[in-house]
């Protein structure tokens, strides 16, 4: 049975998945440099690190109307083969491991109305708790003459003919010229959001040569008891709902007992004793499982809230723990870094699991 991580995430009240494989990077929305004539469902070009990228709003593509654009939207960035485009997305959710005999390509009664063009955008339905659309290879969401204009007007943006910070420098009276004039993105927004999608868009230029890419991480950033914890991805196997716990008998307070997951039994650990020193709460409403492997070990860890399932964290940014983080057990953590306006751990999870005295393979 082949199982493959799909990112979840919503847009427009409904919940999409897209094979993780062509994930390359998410951030939060900047401020996108929008043209005429682009093709349908491209809503404009930005610059990231010297490379322009097309961002596409699926809405457009499916038939739906696009809402105002939103401080709180997202851009995660795809890479298939040699071509690399952002979409927009409302909300970015779990990393979720889905088989292949789960997605079913039959589609209800109301979905199979629009699937004239959704079906080159829609590969089926998962069905969990919530009904997730699997996204299709995105090979299949531009045809080859959207994909040649595209390029086109990426050679144009390349080659600094056309910059959202000197186009009022540039003549209009070249008939190519013409094409670029840029409008307004998102023309509603106030001032103050203006300037945020700006400065995000700012950042976002900086070039590859001020940056040592060997020295990003990328982590899923966490919470326990109001703490944020930072973990690497490459450890995490997927993100799930906790349902029907099953206690184990004589089993330290730590581990919570197990959970059926797609036929695997998943045991579930509690690490808030462990890293901040307080009786374990075990599961609470709300909660969901990190689902941990490291070392051929493999374990639920509860998680209380998940602030980011794919945070670039430049390691050079991190320290020693504060000493003003004293409620948290510093030896389990490989140092702290900044998250928006907060201060994360970074947590040395190899050390948690071989080392912690979780004996997470006695308990399974």
């Amino acid at each position: 049975m082949k199982k493959n991580l799909y990112l979840t995430f919503s847009l427009n009240n409904y919940l999409y998945g897209i094979d993780t494989v062509y994930v390359e990077e998410i951030f939060n929305l900047p401020e996108l440099t929008t043209i005429p004539e682009l093709p349908h469902g491209i809503i404009g070009f930005f610059n990231l690190r010297e490379e322009i990228l097309p961002v596409i709003d699926l809405n457009l593509k499916l038939g739906y109307l696009s809402p105002e654009y939103r401080l709180t939207d997202s851009i995660v960035v795809l890479n298939y083969e040699e071509f690399r485009l952002g979409i927009l997305v409302n909300q970015i959710h779990e990393i979720r491991e889905i088989s292949s005999d789960e997605i079913a390509t039959e589609l209800n009664d109301e979905q199979e109305l629009l699937v004239v063009e959704q079906r080159n955008i829609i590969n089926g339905i998962a069905h969990f708790p919530d009904d997730i659309l699997i996204l299709n290879h995105p090979s299949n969401w531009l045809d080859s003459v959207d994909i040649q204009q595209i390029i086109s007007l990426q050679n144009y943006l390349q080659q600094d003919i056309f910059d959202s910070y000197n186009i009022d420098e540039i003549s209009t009276q070249n008939p190519d010229f013409l094409l670029l004039q840029k409008s307004t993105f998102c023309p509603n927004a106030t001032l103050e959001e203006r300037k945020v999608f700006k400065q995000r868009a700012d950042n976002l230029r900086l070039s590859t040569k001020t940056q040592d890419f060997k020295n990003f991480k990328t982590l899923a950033v966490i919470a326990l008891n109001d703490h944020l914890f930072g973990v690497d991805l490459e450890m995490v196997r997927e993100f799930t709902d906790i349902y029907h716990v099953t206690p184990i008998p004589c089993c330290p307070s730590h581990i919570v007992g197990n959970m059926n997951l797609r036929g695997e039994i998943l045991t579930l650990i509690d690490l808030r004793g462990l890293l901040l020193n307080v009786e374990p709460k075990g599961v609470v409403v709300g909660s969901k499982a990190m689902v941990i492997e490291v070392e051929g070990l493999v374990a639920g860890v509860i998680v209380e809230e998940i602030y980011d399932v794919m945070f670039s964290l430049n390691l050079q940014k991190v320290t020693a723990i504060p000493t003003t983080f004293n409620s948290i057990n510093a030896q389990y953590c490989q140092g702290a870094a900044p998250y928006e306006e907060k201060i994360m751990g970074i947590l040395d999870i190899p050390k948690i699991f071989l080392k912690g005295g979780l004996i997470v393979d006695e308990a399974v």
